[in-house]
């Protein structure tokens, strides 16, 4: 979907910066040196990730070395990567981009998102444009992270829940703000994963390999525009783009 669509996005909206979660890129689950490379080429600029950051431990090494890929900011400090960047965007403004882990009905041992966001608000201070990735399951959660950002983020966006939501807005003080972004992959399924498979699991509570669904694939997103001098978010809209239903 991104090699198919993405290049022809960034051209039609002049689009400068353009962030991916790629939490589960790899087989549904992680992310591989060899699908990170393919997501740059296809026009991503800055890659986040989640709780299945260490899914394929190959990335580690990407993670400590490349620039355009971050994983949570608030793991462990002695964990492989970084959990915030500043990279250029096409019109050669500094953007700084982090990502922070939920607490409510995850289960991976993350310290608070809210001091650490707050440390990588620091951090990236020299960036007009601050960008955060609330990765979490409680859409309470991910809207309460954009009030606390509001006015000193340009855009907050959720991830990990898979499913779009419909409250793409602009918060106080100029952040943009949607509870999360959906998912990008086969629709024709649950979350992603073939739906006979998923069912069988639900109806049974028989263990079952929940395999990767293949049919009605969308391209899900946002645009944002931003001025580039005040880092403050203007306008806010949905992208969805449908490609090709694969039996």
């Amino acid at each position: 979907m991104l090699a198919d669509h993405l290049p022809g996005l960034i051209d039609k909206h002049n689009i400068d910066l353009v962030v991916c979660n790629a939490e589960n890129a790899a087989g549904g689950s992680g992310l591989t040196p060899q699908i990170y490379q393919k997501l740059r080429h296809y026009g991503v600029d800055v890659v986040t990730l989640g709780d299945h950051v260490f899914k394929r431990v190959d990335i580690s090494a990407t993670l400590d070395n490349d620039a355009h890929v971050i994983r949570p900011m608030n793991i462990s400090p002695l964990a492989a990567g970084k959990g915030w960047t500043i990279v250029p965007t096409r019109s050669g403004i500094s953007a700084g981009v982090t990502v922070v882990l939920g607490q409510t009905y995850m289960n991976a041992k993350s310290d608070s998102p809210w001091q650490t966001v707050d440390a990588a608000m620091r951090q990236m201070h020299d960036a007009p444009i601050k960008i955060v990735d609330c990765h979490a399951e409680a859409t309470s959660e991910k809207i309460a992270m954009g009030w606390h950002l509001a006015g000193r983020a340009s855009i907050v966006f959720g991830t990990h829940t898979h499913v779009a939501t419909a409250d793409a807005c602009i918060l106080d003080g100029g952040t943009a703000y949607i509870t999360d972004v959906g998912m990008t992959g086969p629709h024709d399924g649950v979350l992603g994963r073939k739906k006979d498979c998923v069912l069988h699991n639900l109806k049974t509570s028989m263990p079952i390999r929940f395999d990767v669904a293949t049919g009605d694939l969308r391209l899900n997103g946002v645009l944002v525009g931003v001025n580039g001098e005040t880092g403050k978010a203007e306008t806010i809209e949905r992208i969805e783009v449908r490609g090709r239903h694969e039996d």
